[in-house]
């Protein structure tokens, strides 16, 4: 969900004037054009003005900008910029397309916009490969991408000058990295922005990439591929939900699924810390103690611990019962400043299992909060009166990170600050926010910290009963027929240890659809799940032993397996093999496809030859 997951994040770099010496040359626009059509029959169309006179695709549809970057230039327009700027590999165009109508208001104005920006790559004619590689983006998105002088997106870029595809970003409709632009100066709704965020930018991203790559090449992308983490993964589904002509083939990770449900949970820790502790938070020491205690008692293959935890759907551990971080006062063992007492103990077994609407938690050995309480239509049974609302993070996932912005669930510094956006929007209530959201309406006053389990949970309720004013953001339709009939394929992984968005809303998602659309096989046929361990949330290690060595995806993998599935027409991807290191210290990993799990048979367990998929029995 962060705004840092890469490699979808957004990068926003000053807006001055590009010196010759950077081989960059480019051209500002006016919000007006021409309206003229190319004649291609005559010419193709240069990387310069003539984009802006003559690509017109529709009335709401104007260029802000063409750049064109040079091999071996920076991507950047600061005249001053770190070394470790991305270079083009070779020349790319970068066209800027502002599409309204946009929200009128205020100037200044957080919920004001001009329209949805859409920044656009293009390779060189010689060597674009006919395809569209589009990405998503993280958190609330937003950014440059319809602003001239700036860069959004360096990782769309780097796609077009190195893989030869053209590539696009958005900033969804608004330029604001908070959650403020979706309320109006007068505390309303802004559904207009909603619904620009939630689903209308990432189509018309797709729309005018087409257009642009016809117009610019004389002739029309081969085939179309989406590629997106977080809130990219969830986009890449909603895409397949809601517009399934646009992309041949969709890669979705760590999806943000669900948005309201999960996203409000996500301030569940936090909650607990001030409705338990009385606001008393843990410390990153007691944290890692306890959540290394669980991988220690749960990651053992054949006697050898691995540092992290292979099957996560099976760890009960329990802190209350375990005597070695519990502190000496309350019956345990432990007498550093790192240990816990019974009512710490007791606020982590309800953090692993998820939100419920009075702050309960049963006892981890009979119910670990990893797929108990939903009814066979995938519905929390909170739901329909009873106390579970959401997952929690699943054991041995670290609780707090120092990333700006991407801060774990339990960071004993301050909430997940989106979930404090959620809650404050669900509630009406700017106040109720971290100050980072400001708007016109009323600015974040951390007034969460007033919520009761009761409070938690009407917001909850509001953020179903407001899906239309919100866009229909949850994105949890499970009905991909359409999309299934048109021969699109889709990839979804998800790290089993995910510091941000439980894994398990992936798979509750996964089942769903599977009961809409004729079970586990036939979606299988078209829709492939794979569950990595010990990965996070786009991060290598998602666990807090920070020494794990963690076997990975290998950069493009999954998208190989993409392409191959749909132009090839291969067999759906079976096993990945996931991998880390070189040499004797290299260790390696299966990945299968969901509902196939990782089972050991023989040999050594750091090697993927080691394991088998094989399919549970009902």
């Amino acid at each position: 969900m962060s705004e840092l997951s890469l490699p979808f994040a957004k990068t926003l770099l000053g807006r001055s004037a590009l010196l010759a010496s950077l081989a960059v040359s480019q051209m500002t626009f006016s919000a007006s054009a021409s309206g003229k059509t190319a004649d291609l029959s005559v010419s193709l169309p240069a990387c310069d003005r003539t984009i802006a006179d003559a690509f017109r695709p529709d009335a709401n549809t104007r260029v802000v900008q063409v750049a064109h970057f040079s091999k071996g230039a920076p991507l950047t327009f600061e005249p001053e910029h770190p070394a470790n700027t991305p270079i083009a590999t070779n020349d790319v165009c970068m066209v800027k397309l502002l599409v309204g109508p946009g929200n009128p208001g205020p100037a200044g104005a957080s919920s004001t916009s001009e329209g949805i920006g859409i920044e656009i790559w293009l390779p060189e004619r010689a060597i674009w490969n006919g395809r569209l590689h589009a990405l998503g983006g993280g958190g609330w998105q937003g950014g440059p991408a319809g602003v001239a002088g700036a860069i959004a997106s360096p990782q769309a870029a780097m796609v077009a000058a190195a893989e030869g595809a053209v590539s696009s970003t958005t900033d969804t409709g608004h330029t604001v990295m908070s959650g403020s632009f979706a309320v109006l100066p007068n505390g309303a709704i802004n559904s207009r922005l909603w619904t620009d965020f939630a689903s209308r930018a990432i189509h018309e991203q797709a729309v005018k990439s087409k257009a642009l790559a016809a117009y610019y090449y004389g002739r029309p992308v081969r085939h179309s591929y989406w590629e997106g983490g977080s809130t990219g993964g969830r986009q890449g589904l909603n895409l397949a939900q809601n517009h399934p002509e646009d992309f041949d083939g969709i890669i979705a990770m760590y999806p943000a699924l669900n948005w309201t449900r999960f996203i409000t949970s996500e301030l569940y820790p936090h909650i607990v810390i001030q409705r338990d502790l009385g606001g008393r938070a843990l410390t990153k020491g007691q944290l890692d103690l306890v959540s290394n205690a669980a991988i220690a008692a749960c990651d053992s293959v054949d006697g050898e611990h691995l540092g992290y935890i292979i099957d996560a759907a099976s760890c009960r551990y329990d802190p209350v019962r375990d005597k070695a971080v519990l502190c000496i006062a309350d019956g345990g063992t432990n007498s550093t400043d790192t240990c816990v007492n019974s009512a710490e103990a007791r606020a982590l077994n309800k953090v692993w299992f998820g939100m419920t609407s009075d702050g309960s938690a049963p006892d981890p050995v009979m119910d670990n909060g990893w797929a108990k309480g939903w009814d066979n239509a995938g519905r929390a049974l909170a739901e329909k009166g009873n106390r579970r609302h959401w997952f929690g993070l699943t054991r041995g996932t670290t609780l707090y990170l120092d990333y700006p912005g991407f801060e774990g669930l339990m960071n004993p510094d301050h909430p997940f600050s989106i979930a404090t956006h959620v809650v404050a929007l669900e509630m009406r209530d700017p106040a109720i926010a971290e100050p980072l959201f400001r708007s016109a309406a009323g600015s974040g006053q951390s007034g969460w910290k007033n919520l009761t389990y009761a409070k938690l949970a009407d917001a909850y309720a509001q953020g179903l009963a407001l899906q239309p004013q919100f866009g229909q953001i949850n994105t949890s339709n499970p009905d991909l027929g359409a999309f299934r009939k048109r021969g699109g394929k889709l990839l979804t992984w998800h790290g089993m240890a995910d510091e941000v968005i439980p894994v398990q809303g992936t798979i509750h998602y996964y089942n769903r659809v599977a009961s809409r659309m004729g079970g586990i096989d036939r979606v299988r046929d078209f829709y492939r799940l794979y569950l990595a361990p010990g990965l996070g949330h786009g991060t290598p290690n998602g666990t807090s032993n920070y020494a794990a060595v963690i076997p990975n995806f290998e950069p493009g993998q999954m998208y190989a397996a993409l392409t191959a599935w749909v132009e090839q027409k291969t067999q759906p991807p079976g096993k990945l093999i996931l991998s880390v290191g070189q040499g004797p210290a290299s260790r390696s990993m299966p990945v299968c496809p969901f509902p196939e799990k990782i089972t050991y048979v023989a040999g050594d367990p750091k090697q993927a030859g080691s394991f088998i998929c094989s399919r549970p029995k009902p």
